[in-house]
């Protein structure tokens, strides 16, 4: 029998790179994120290759960029025959355990209309098994535990609705009607550690998704108000929000689709005052320093029971959020707080409490884990294997840039940005490159493209139509054109029919 042989693959959904390393590093506490940094790897400049959350797990678990396996919005079926983390790791001899969700929406050519797989975005991706159903639009086990223990509540809405501790009218950053200790952060991670001890004599492969610290913005006492207002800077933006409009015809929609009034359930008319932009931002890092919380659980789990020395163990975050910068909120942006996330590998034996500084993105992680387990990596998969880094190598031809998309059509109902910019569903989207000193945002309309300089104003720039910069705009742009021919589908590209039967060449040998 093998020596076991773990991996532990951990999401939080939404959370921004620089509350674990960077600007807003000093002001949220993270003890447990840290300590493990000490013991791992640290990406610093890892990038989601897609948003928002279905499109971005689709790429996460396919290794796939979004113009490949085009599940590019939530509810945008991904192909049932699309190779994954999880499909893999079957042939590899492992039960995929999902503990919480994937959002992905299922291919309707594989199921019946009637099925209870089309009618919601957040179905567990094809191969993983469902140990326990932690999906955010239902959660059935998680109310079921709050009604079990004497909560009370009229509408699963409600549970994200704060609760006066004096029976007054509620205030944004009053506690949740439940306990820290009956939390969906909690109670998943107790499902978890329930479940995983009987798994110690085997190798087993488990996906741990926590939906915090994505809104609704309500958390339990004491993380509700943790954070001092005043003690914690502001968001990064320009002076008002015309200096921000004024940056491309994109921003517009792109503030508009998401207000801070969005962020909370029952504040419809909360308006973007500093008081309740840095409101909404405490309970923001609340949220994170809960998830920190239980992830140090499972890590001492894994210690306690002998199994961290046998364990690959993956955290990072599916996407950022804006939190207020730039005068925005959520994902559908262009800045790099949308994308930029935080990723953490430890693999035992090999490098640990070092940093790698080149650019990787979301599609790298489940090829890095098929090579740790040893499993072929399919052609159709776009990343790379993160191992040499974990090593202490450097590929020689490791990319010099990194590259993210986003589609903000709506097929059923136009979206604000094809009202606002008079696109359609075939020419609502966008494309990011970003090297080691600008960003490139290219539109697949006829709308003019934005440069950033970070050496020069960075993000609160864009110098796309300045003379002195021309010949960088025309390099980067074909540099965005040629990263998309190569990474054209390779699903079957290297595939041959012979006389003397298929073949097969691999694309990163």
């Amino acid at each position: 029998m093998r020596e076991p042989k773990n991996v532990l693959f951990v999401i939080i959904d939404q959370l921004r790179a620089d509350c674990v390393f960077g600007a807003l590093s000093d002001h949220v506490d993270l003890p447990n994120l840290r300590a493990f940094m000490d013991e791992a790897v640290t990406f610093k400049r890892h990038y989601s290759a897609v948003n928002p959350c279905g499109p971005s797990r689709a790429s996460l678990l396919t290794g796939q960029y979004s113009m490949n396996h085009r599940s590019v919005r939530n509810g945008t079926p991904l192909r049932h025959d699309t190779p994954s983390v999880a499909s893999e790791m079957r042939k590899a001899g492992y039960v995929p355990m999902l503990f919480g969700y994937t959002d992905t929406s299922q291919d309707p050519r594989a199921f019946h209309t009637n099925d209870p797989a089309m009618h919601t975005y957040e179905y567990p991706m094809a191969g993983f098994h469902e140990m326990l159903e932690m999906r955010f639009e239902m959660s059935y086990p998680w109310r079921s535990h709050l009604m079990n223990n004497g909560y009370s509540f009229d509408s699963y809405e409600q549970v994200y609705q704060p609760v006066s501790p004096t029976g007054a009218a509620p205030r944004v950053n009053d506690p949740a009607l439940y306990r820290a200790e009956d939390s969906d952060t909690a109670f998943l991670t107790d499902r978890f550690l329930a479940t995983m001890p009987a798994y110690a004599d085997q190798s087993w492969f488990a996906h741990l998704t926590y939906i915090r610290p994505h809104p609704p913005m309500v958390a339990p006492a004491p993380y509700n108000n943790m954070y001092d207002l005043d003690q914690i800077p502001l968001p990064a933006r320009l002076a008002d929000t015309n200096a921000e409009l004024a940056i491309h015809p994109f921003c517009g929609p792109a503030q508009a689709s998401a207000t801070p009034a969005r962020f909370v359930v029952g504040f419809p008319d909360l308006e973007p005052t500093d008081e309740n932009v840095q409101t909404l931002r405490t309970l923001y890092f609340g949220l994170a320093t809960e998830v920190d919380l239980h992830i140090g659980r499972v890590i001492q789990f894994l210690k306690d029971s002998g199994q961290y020395d046998d364990t690959l163990v993956v955290i990072t975050a599916d996407h950022g959020e804006m939190l207020g910068d730039r005068h925005s909120w959520g994902k559908f942006s262009v800045y790099d707080a949308a994308y930029h996330t935080p990723l953490v590998i430890r693999a035992p034996g090999l490098s640990a409490g070092t940093e790698v500084t080149v650019p990787t993105e979301s599609i790298d992680i489940t090829p890095t884990i098929l090579d740790w387990v040893g499993q072929e990596i399919p052609n159709s998969m776009d990343g790379r294997s993160l191992m040499p880094f974990l090593r202490g190598e450097t590929p020689q031809d490791w990319r010099g840039y990194s590259f993210s998309e986003l589609d903000f059509s709506d097929p059923e109902t136009p979206s604000l940005w094809e009202q606002a910019l008079g696109t359609g569903p075939s020419d609502s989207s966008l494309g990011i490159l970003r090297d080691d000193r600008f960003t490139l945002v290219e539109f697949a309309a006829d709308l003019p493209p934005i440069l950033f300089d970070h050496e020069d104003a960075g993000e609160f720039a864009n110098v796309a139509d300045q003379p002195a910069y021309q010949a960088d705009l025309n390099r980067l742009t074909r540099q965005m054109l040629r990263h998309r021919m190569r990474n054209m589908d390779h699903t079957l590209s290297l595939d041959s029919i012979t006389n003397d039967g298929p073949r097969k060449q691999q694309r990163y040998p």
